[in-house]
């Protein structure tokens, strides 16, 4: 059976959250497929009561004729149009098969073939409705209305879908958001864990990005839509999916391929089957119904749905769970993982700086905290993130900043500016302790000491002497460990570090992280180098990357996947994958996910060889009854198809990530 598994009708995504829909107009019933195999069965019913009741043979034989038409006009029009193009669909096949049945007086047999047969599409249809729903519904967190603030400042309901970039909308406490955007007024605490997987309400204020979808808590926000409705992050989940189920697996195209060879031998066998016995004297009837038998239980239908159904499914799940998999291709090539590569700032690393330290040096005469108020106050005005750093870490700790006159900044040099009474001067330790200086000694020497350990070194003059060292580093991101830990329990070859940085602070990072084989200092060319150098190893490397300077090694991998909270364009393009909460912990739970589905493809091929091969035996070398082989064969299709949509269960991801727990994990 040939249902196809990538181009079902989507449900509305116009239909709004909550909004009552009966299981006619929103569930299985609104399938053709179920409407047709539900009038089959009916009539078919119908046709038996009437033949054990004696009616006249007219009655029961029309209603198992229109039987025939309830639930195989659809399949066998798609078989004409098929053979039309040169191709042999088994949909077609079994059609014939029944029309055959009622051509020698069997035509019971056929109309049981025929409601089987649609009753084993329906569910095709069903679990395939199931694992498309199961993506598309995100798109029904998003609002259909918002709040939108017109010229002259009064809000005016609109639809999100007619938000434009700039537009600003009002989101009351309790209220989802309809739009990415920047918060521009106001202040809350936005539950959204739909999105990045935070599992509390995350604080926004003004400047803040917030999430199409996601929850206001408490307070009212102001959000300037930043990007139209169609390319928000959860309509972006939503298309790259659906991109990712409209691809075929290598597995499927080489069982597509081999399928039509299969069909004509098979097709050839059962004339041969019909035409030998008769010729040799057996009964019409009898070779007819053989013949029939073998067609239906040889054909491929369970086969072609061994593979596409679990690699779906699992694309699906991975989805829900924050990892989009863009084709049935890449979780295949998942699967097949064999060493992981990542990159450092913003992906094993948060990719902004934080103040760790400052250390008063001799003679300043201040506190930590008195150096570290005029730090930030000299550093107000700068655009700097190592700036930004110490003026958050002042505020972080709520030291009133008093105010900075005369602020003048030097790209690639530092700040200056009067605090308090003083020059305060911040910047490299290359540019502010000249050599030769022996009053600079002391800083020079905290500040080799600072870097040594991993972090920047930044050196702050007061009045022309040096008064303190400020360190800063990227906090290695929440997890980094833990998911490293993980893939060395799961995949043979440790994990590689690649990084542009210094070799001190990759080193000192790759120690938090438990990562040995670390190649610092790379160009975006050079990272490519590592990964070719990686795979003529005999590695299967997926990497892991966030920046436009990692773009041409996820390329280049076996496997790319890429940060999506903070990549760039470029890099989620050239990405095979995209982590969209940034949560490390995905990506051993989708490589064993991954591995998952390869495992119920694998059996799925087993369960329909092992069917075939029986019961084409049984027909062959014994007397097999058609009904029994229609089961048998039916059952069969029914099978694989469910057994690999288990995967859309929530156990599923639960089940791959504690697979990928390390050894004295959870």
């Amino acid at each position: 059976m040939t249902t196809d598994l990538t181009t079902r009708p989507a449900p509305r995504a116009d239909a709004a959250p909550g909004r009552p829909r009966g299981w006619w107009q929103s569930g299985a019933g609104s399938l053709p497929e179920v409407r047709w195999a539900i009038a089959a069965t009916v009539l078919f019913a119908a046709g038996g009561v009437c033949q054990l009741a004696g009616a006249p043979s007219w009655l029961w034989w029309g209603l198992y004729l229109a039987c025939y038409a309830a639930g195989g006009w659809e399949p066998g029009l798609a078989g004409l149009r098929a053979l039309r193009e040169r191709t042999l669909d088994v949909d077609l096949l079994m059609v014939a098969a029944a029309i055959g049945a009622a051509a020698i007086g069997q035509v019971f047999d056929g109309a049981l073939l025929i409601v089987i047969f649609a009753t084993s599409g329906a569910l095709e249809a069903v679990a395939t409705k199931r694992t498309a729903d199961s993506v598309r519904t995100l798109l029904t967190l998003a609002p259909d209305k918002a709040n939108r603030l017109d010229p002259a400042g009064q809000e005016e309901v609109v639809e999100t879908a007619d938000l434009a970039v700039g537009d600003v909308i009002v989101v009351r406490p309790g209220e989802r958001i309809g739009a990415d955007g920047l918060v521009v007024d106001g202040a809350g605490d936005v539950d959204q864990a739909t999105i990045t997987g935070e599992s509390i309400p995350v604080d926004k204020q003004t400047g803040d990005e917030v999430f199409a979808g996601t929850v206001n808590g408490a307070g009212m926000l102001r959000v300037r839509v930043g990007r139209p409705a169609g390319e928000t992050v959860i309509a972006r989940i939503v298309a790259m999916v659906e991109q990712a189920s409209a691809t075929k697996a290598r597995t499927q195209l080489f069982i597509e391929k081999v399928e039509q060879r299969y069909s004509v031998v098979m097709v050839a066998a059962t004339l041969a089957l019909f035409a030998i016995p008769l010729a040799l004297g057996q009964d019409l009837q009898g070779s007819l119904l053989r013949a029939m038998t073998f067609m239906i239980v040889a054909s491929p239908c369970a086969v072609v749905l061994a593979t596409m159904p679990p690699l779906l499914a699992a694309i699906a799940t991975a989805g829900r769970h924050g990892v989009l998999v863009k084709s049935a291709v890449v979780m295949e090539q998942l699967a097949d993982v064999t060493q992981v590569a990542f990159d450092k700032t913003g992906t094993l690393t948060e990719g902004r700086p934080h103040l760790t330290h400052i250390r008063a040096l001799p003679g300043s005469g201040l506190s930590e905290d008195e150096l570290l108020t005029l730090a930030a106050a000299a550093e107000d005005g700068s655009e700097h993130p190592l700036g930004r750093a110490v003026t958050a870490a002042a505020r972080g700790k709520g030291l009133r900043l008093p105010p900075a006159t005369g602020f003048t900044a030097v790209p690639g040099r530092g700040v200056r500016a009067h605090v308090a009474g003083h020059l305060v001067e911040i910047g490299s330790p290359a540019h502010l302790l000249p050599e030769g200086d022996a009053e600079a000694g002391p800083a020079r020497a905290l500040a080799a000491e600072l870097e040594d350990g991993g972090h920047t070194a930044v050196v702050m003059l007061l009045d022309g002497r040096p008064a303190a060292v400020l360190a800063l580093a990227d906090r290695i991101r929440p997890g980094a460990p833990d998911a490293v830990a993980r893939l060395r329990a799961l995949i043979p070859a440790p994990p590689v570090l690649l990084t542009g940085d210094n070799p001190r602070a990759a080193a000192h990072l790759a120690a938090q992280t438990g990562i040995t084989d670390v190649r610092a200092g790379l160009l975006p060319d050079h990272k490519v180098d590592a990964v070719r150098d990686l795979q003529q190893q005999g590695t299967r490397v997926a990497l892991v990357g966030d920046g436009v300077n990692d773009a041409p090694a996820l390329a280049t991998a076996h496997t790319g996947i890429a940060m999506g909270h903070t990549g760039a364009d470029l890099t989620l393009e050239a990405a095979d994958a995209v982590i969209t909460r940034d949560e490390l912990a995905t990506i051993p739970a989708v490589i064993a996910l991954a591995r998952r589905a390869r495992r119920l493809v694998i059996a799925n091929l087993a369960i329909a060889a092992t069917f075939i091969a029986v019961l084409a035996a049984w027909d062959l070398l014994g007397d097999l009854p058609l009904p029994l082989g229609v089961a048998g064969h039916e059952g069969s299709t029914v099978i694989v198809g469910l057994n690999g949509l288990r995967l859309l269960r929530g156990t599923a991801w639960r089940r791959a990530a504690a697979t990928a727990a390390p050894a004295g994990g959870r």
